[in-house]
């Protein structure tokens, strides 16, 4: 496959794609985060934060974001930090970004709402 090819989960409920834009590897998810995908997407993460640099999660096309993917994506940036780098969320405003401030997530990662060039 190659890099832009979608990666569907075993469930089919998380198809994840990354790019490269500039010098952010970019982690496009649409679909479900919950406690079925989230070793898919464990995987997808580790993969990228291997790379220097930062990696965005844009969750644009995800409905669903459960505890086990907030939890997830906090430990994530929290292993990209250890290894001096970073990790952010691309979050258009709406229901999944109003969770995001809810829960304080937002005050524990970098929340944007479109990835810079």
């Amino acid at each position: 496959q190659s890099r832009h090819d979608p990666v569907p989960c075993p469930t089919m409920h998380l198809v994840a794609r990354h790019e490269l834009i500039g010098s952010t590897a970019v982690l496009q998810l649409a679909g479900e985060i919950d406690l079925a995908t989230v070793p898919r997407l464990s995987d997808a993460l580790t993969r990228l934060l291997m790379h220097s640099g930062t990696v965005a999660v844009d969750l644009d096309g995800v409905h669903l974001l459960d505890d086990a993917g907030l939890g997830l994506l906090l430990g994530a940036a929290g292993r990209a930090r250890k290894s001096g780098n970073d990790l952010v969320v691309v979050c258009s405003p709406g229901a999944l970004r109003d969770r995001l401030t809810l829960t304080g997530f937002d005050r524990a990662v970098t929340v944007v709402e479109r990835v810079s060039h």
